[in-house]
């Protein structure tokens, strides 16, 4: 029975009420207990221990079997609230289960979703994410967050957390590159997909990214405290990312030491340091003696303390124990293995189709090809796989064995010199025989190949000492050591070099093999069987030939590697083609974690198909597809360039500046955001907006009909973007801003109903530093994708003109309108942003800046920490040939931070202009401008 006095212990009590109560009750030492992520039990007070961080991002993951969903980026090509939120309902209900039956080992904290727009494809985490598009990424979210998190009824079901805080795309230097983050990129292409979730209540945490933002870490970013916190009516815990708290003043050389960097962590708003695994020991030391140099106070210390608890009492860890919510044996239980299957057919887009598919049932023979046809990959972040079912089961169990063919499409090798080829012993050690079975070889892009030995059916791996092993199951590890470049150096011989180590493997003269060397060994290299050949020949004697190849997600591209190209690796390719000559009926099925460019096999092929990673029923899900039993219905989240030569540089993070993703793009993809074909066909009419004009703080409803012309069942998602035809900035060349799903029987019609809240139209304006709407015409289009519009009808919004800039108050620096040549850079550890040129000649322009007819001097803030002066030039209208205003001498100042002020008199002007700011050399650093 509950004491009075044990307020924290009362259900009925408010959470405030409760974390305070509990709060006070605690020693200082155990409040800095509480801030890392394994929190220490306080048994004086019957407090158990709490650990934040279970990974659930399509599935319980590194706990043992459990359901495993289609990768984010799969379940997000449903582009289905309703099937997000049932798949976060059951993985929310497994994390229940598994910390039903270790508390201590499983947190109910869940480190998910990832709500990182997918900007660029060649992420190397492109499968962790949901999107290009900010407003799809929260819908999703909110969605999954929500299912997660539970109806709100009671305690949470688990807690969210939103990774990756902040404009974070690049896993090449992560933890040193700066991600410059104009305003409007900001406002309107970052927060909003964080903003969204936590609004709606579908997170209640938030997880920093490794990278710099503007210059300063994201962890001290001052966002987390004076934006992303304002979303939520809640408590937002800030988790670290692992190891970054150490980055601070490691590798980012940003704090001069430990102390000084978790203080301002701590200050910036960050509550739970991951960092040391669960030994929160170094963290504590850090924290006090930060509270010993009065670098925090113990307010600091107390507010992130009550945040940790907050947590904690909202997933129900004080109140009286109750009845379990959670069935011990839901974990893989049935109705989740149907919700897979479910999920995994929502998760295929139907790329092209002539004709080919759906497959006819009285098919009497098909080729089943390729690398994945029979296997299935996890990622770093999946679940185990409770059982699997490939490609060739599910078409044998469909077809009888009878009717299916099986060819892995792989090349047999051998390695060896002297006469001697490279073989496994018994005990898995490679050495050299006279004679041997060989290695199959499986090409995954980027150079690098897995090699499996026929005679263990297992791959070489390398081990910490430098023993080449044959006994591995693949890459599985965080630091896979099972990657090769099989390299040729001439007709028959190649170098084997180990593509973790960058070591060689080599032949000694007593036989044995390892991998230590740095100089290359030359190997004699026989190609024994060709597998395109073997496959091609195979697809020869079948109706029809179904190719499956794609990416393993721990190769090449994934969590620490970017991926430079976006071709189909060079084997994979070479085989589809072979199959393609051995048999016209070929359907190219790739299952992968991101994007290829492909545009031979969308010319070429008949039919090509894409999913992500499907998990455990992807088979199942691949035959209903391919069979017709299920419409495709999924449409591609983000856009699928013909080649890299579209794409920014991978750090350029200005999508308006760089005219990238599906908003800003101007050329011609190979296949567009939102693309995805049917089994049928659809007929779009009867475009009807409530009004032709609404006002700023109104609703715009829109409805069309949508009629099945095929003949067959079909499964429409209708979408809806705008253009803002006029405007005092570059606007993107669509937005997509609602969605709407039909299933339509054949002939059948039916009404698309969509709405679209004017707020969402709003655009950042850098002059006011707000969110502003525009007095402007409109276009509403409605589509199957971001460029097949169907329907389009204008309505104007009633919003109020943007004034001319004024110069009364300062002028920052990053409140530019266009730029050349500059970058963003911190203002100071804390605070502000500044821009930094790149190189001579930069410029910043501010335009429609009125200069009124009184204005005679100009002082900036400026520091350089180049060794010799440089001057800013303030010029109207043109950055080289327009008038001089004025120009200021910089000398060095030492440090970035070092800011002084100059002042330079101005010539006489007026009027309303754009006003640009050159910079002679690079490294010149400008906080604001000040006029009078």
């Amino acid at each position: 029975m509950t004491q009075p006095d044990d307020v924290f212990r009362d259900p009925q009590r408010p959470v405030a009420d409760r974390v305070a109560d509990l709060l006070a009750r605690l020693e200082p030492a155990e409040k800095l207990g509480l801030l890392h992520q394994h929190q220490a039990a306080v048994p004086r007070l019957g407090v158990g221990p709490f650990r934040t961080g279970t990974e659930a991002l399509h599935g319980v993951a590194w706990l043992g079997p459990a359901t495993v969903f289609p990768q984010a980026v799969g379940l997000a090509t449903s582009w289905n609230t309703e099937l997000l939120h049932a798949v976060g309902v059951a993985v929310g209900s497994e994390v229940r289960a598994f910390h039903a039956k270790d508390p201590a080992a499983v947190g109910l904290n869940v480190w998910a979703p990832v709500v990182n727009p997918l900007r660029d494809p060649r992420w190397g985490r492109n499968e962790e994410g949901y999107s290009e598009d900010p407003w799809l990424t929260g819908e999703l979210a909110i969605a999954f967050g929500s299912g997660l998190a539970g109806d709100g009824s009671g305690p949470l079901r688990t807690a969210p957390t939103l990774k990756h805080f902040l404009a974070y795309n690049n896993e090449t230097d992560r933890c040193t590159t700066s991600s410059s983050m104009p305003a409007r990129v900001l406002r309107e292409y970052e927060l909003p997909a964080f903003e969204a979730p936590l609004r709606a209540g579908a997170a209640v945490a938030v997880m920093p990214s490794y990278n710099l933002v503007n210059g300063r870490p994201a962890h001290l970013s001052p966002l987390i405290n004076d934006v992303l916190r304002g979303w939520s009516d809640q408590d937002v815990l800030v988790v670290s990312d692992a190891g970054a708290p150490a980055n601070l003043f490691g590798l980012q050389e940003y704090c001069a030491d430990g102390a000084i960097a978790y203080a301002a962590a701590l200050r910036a708003g960050v509550d739970s340091f991951t960092q040391d695994d669960n030994d929160a020991g170094p963290s504590t030391r850090l924290l006090e003696e930060a509270l010993e140099r009065g670098l925090i106070t113990q307010q600091d210390v107390d507010r992130a303390a009550a945040r940790a608890l907050t947590l904690r009492f909202r997933l129900g860890e004080f109140d009286p124990a109750g009845d379990s919510a959670t069935e011990p044996d839901i974990v893989g239980c049935q109705a989740h293995r149907d919700l897979a299957r479910q999920a995994a057919r929502q998760s295929f887009v139907l790329l092209k189709n002539e004709d080919l598919l759906p497959l006819q049932t009285d098919v009497r023979r098909i080729a089943v090809l390729g690398p994945l046809a029979d296997t299935l990959q996890e990622d770093w972040y999946s679940g185990t796989l409770p059982y699997q079912v490939t490609a060739v089961q599910a078409l044998t169990e469909r077809l009888g064995p009878d009717a299916v063919e099986y060819c892995e499409g792989a090349d047999r090798v051998q390695i060896g010199t002297a006469g001697m080829s490279l073989e496994a012993t018994a005990d898995g050690v490679v050495g050299v025989a006279r004679s041997s079975a060989g290695f199959d070889l499986f090409d995954w892009g980027g150079g690098v190949c897995t090699l499996r030995s026929v005679r263990t059916g297992r791959y070489l791996t390398v081990t910490d000492d430098g023993t080449l092993r044959a006994d591995h199951p693949g890459p599985n590890s965080w630091v896979v050591n099972e990657t090769f470049e099989l390299i040729l150096v001439e007709e028959g011989k190649c170098l084997l070099r180990h593509h973790t180590s960058g070591r060689y493997v080599t032949a000694h003269d007593d036989g044995r093999i390892d991998v230590t060397a740095d100089e290359p060994f030359v190997f004699d290299f026989t190609r024994v069987a060709d597998g395109a050949v073997l496959a091609a020949a195979a697809a020869a004697r079948a109706d029809v030939a179904v190719v499956v190849v794609g990416n393993h997600p721990l190769v090449n591209g994934r969590e620490t590697e970017d991926r430079i190209s976006l071709e189909l690796p060079a084997g994979q390719e070479r085989l589809v083609r072979a199959v393609q000559a051995g048999n016209a009926r070929t359907v190219l099925v790739m299952s992968s974690s991101y994007p290829f460019s492909v545009g031979w096999a969308d010319r070429d092929l008949p039919a090509v198909v894409w999913s992500a990673h499907g998990g455990q029923e992807y088979g199942h899900a691949l035959a209903d597809v391919l069979f017709g039993v299920v419409d495709p219905a999924g449409r591609l989240p983000q856009t699928w360039y013909r080649s890299e030569a579209d794409l920014p540089d991978l750090l350029d993070y200005d999508i308006i500046t760089s005219d990238a993703t599906y908003q800003y793009f101007r050329g011609s993809p190979l296949y567009p955001f939102g693309h995805g074909l049917s089994y049928t066909t659809f007929a779009y009419g009867d475009l009807e907006v409530d009004s032709p004009a609404v006002a700023k703080d109104g609703l715009v409803h829109v409805t069309c009909t949508v009629t099945n012309t095929g003949l067959r069942p079909g499964h429409e998602v209708v979408q809806l973007y705008t253009h803002q035809q006029n405007s005092r900035i570059k606007q993107p060349l669509r937005r997509l801003r609602a969605v709407c799903h039909l299933d339509l029987a054949p002939g059948e019609s039916a009404q698309a109903k969509l709405a679209v809240p004017v707020a969402d139209l709003a655009i950042w304006d850098v002059t006011t530093d707000q969110y502003w709407i525009e007095p402007a015409r409109h276009s509403i289009l409605i589509g199957r994708s971001c460029t097949d519009i169907r329907l389009s009808a204008p309505i104007d919004v009633l919003g109020d003109p943007i004034p001319d800039r004024g110069l009364a108050a300062p002028l920052p620096a990053a409140s530019f309108d266009e730029y050349s040549g500059v970058t963003l850079s911190d203002a100071g550890p804390s605070h502000g942003d500044a821009v930094r040129s790149e190189h001579p000649g930069a410029w910043l322009a501010f335009a429609d800046t009125d200069f009124g007819n009184s204005l005679s001097a100009c002082q900036v803030s400026v520091a350089s920490g180049l060794s010799k002066p440089a001057t800013i030039e303030l010029r109207l209208d043109d950055p080289y040939h327009g008038p001089v205003l004025g120009s200021v001498e910089i000398h060095p100042t030492g440090h970035r931070h070092s800011w002084t002020q100059l002042t330079t008199s101005l010539v006489p002007g007026s009027g309303v202009h754009t006003l640009y700011v050159v910079f002679s050399e690079a490294g010149v650093f400008l906080r604001e401008l000040t006029f009078s």
